[in-house]
């Protein structure tokens, strides 16, 4: 196991902010360049001009590691490196693209697959969330732990997202399954700050069918960094299935009751 995480979170810090200065630069005025699965699925000029500022950033103490991007995919090195960063240069491109303030920039490291060092920043807040595996999670410096609500009807404040795809209706199926039982529920449109919303305990849970590795990779970390827990929807604890399921632990058994039962 590497022993010093330090230098990996400094340059995932590095690249995060460096790529949430873009945000601020062009908030208001960017220019949606493409859709990529339907009408409402954007992309700006911005989620490529911030992921080119984290390779860059990568590349310059890590020029070795391999790089996994949303805009660009993974780079020419990846089978040759142990070593893989997972970056989401603007998660929320929708809610920015109409200065809707919920977005930010995730970057985090995997070695041999697993998640060891993440940072995602909402440069709105100024808000840095950090995490190095086995070395707990952060909020600007300090300690997070996730809420100690018991059980959903306490009630619990959750939320959920929509794929740009058919199985959004799949979804209104299991968020109806959960306003019946008068549970509170959000759709804020940025998975990664999803993930830490729970991890501060702003959030209590949050679950999403179809995301990407790099709407997560980072997000779950410091989740799990602040005790919280993260699985698929059979319980399997994985960030990486088809549904995502993360929790403050306490009600997540209760919470995959509810979604298995609701998606049936």
């Amino acid at each position: 196991m590497l022993s010093d995480l330090a230098p990996f979170l400094a340059v995932a810090v590095a690249a995060a902010r460096a790529a949430g200065a873009v945000h601020l630069v062009h908030l208001g005025t960017a220019r949606i360049v493409q859709t990529k699965t339907t009408y409402a699925d954007l992309v700006t000029e911005v989620d490529g001009e911030a992921e080119r500022v984290i390779r860059a950033v990568i590349a310059e103490t890590y020029p070795d590691h391999a790089v996994l991007g949303e805009e660009e995919g993974l780079g020419e090195i990846e089978a040759k490196s142990d070593f893989r960063w997972v970056v989401d240069p603007l998660d929320g491109t929708v809610n920015y693209a109409h200065g809707y303030p919920v977005f930010c920039a995730s970057v985090a490291l995997e070695y041999r697959g697993e998640a060891i060092a993440g940072a995602v920043f909402d440069p709105t807040r100024d808000e840095l969330f950090t995490a190095t595996l086995g070395g707990g999670s952060f909020l600007n410096g300090q300690p997070l732990a996730v809420s100690a609500t018991p059980t959903l009807t306490t009630p619990a404040l959750v939320a959920t997202g929509f794929p740009y795809d058919n199985s959004g209706e799949r979804n209104l199926a299991l968020v109806a399954r959960l306003l019946r039982l008068g549970i509170p529920v959000r759709r804020p449109g940025a998975a990664a700050l999803d993930l830490c919303n729970v991890a501060c305990g702003r959030m209590d849970a949050y679950w999403e069918i179809g995301v990407k590795r790099w709407d997560v990779a980072a997000g779950s970390l410091i989740l799990q960094e602040a005790g919280g827990h993260v699985s698929d929807a059979g319980g399997v604890p994985t960030p990486h299935g088809e549904m995502i399921v993360a929790t403050n632990r306490l009600l997540h058994a209760e919470l995959l009751g509810v979604l298995q039962e609701g998606g049936s």
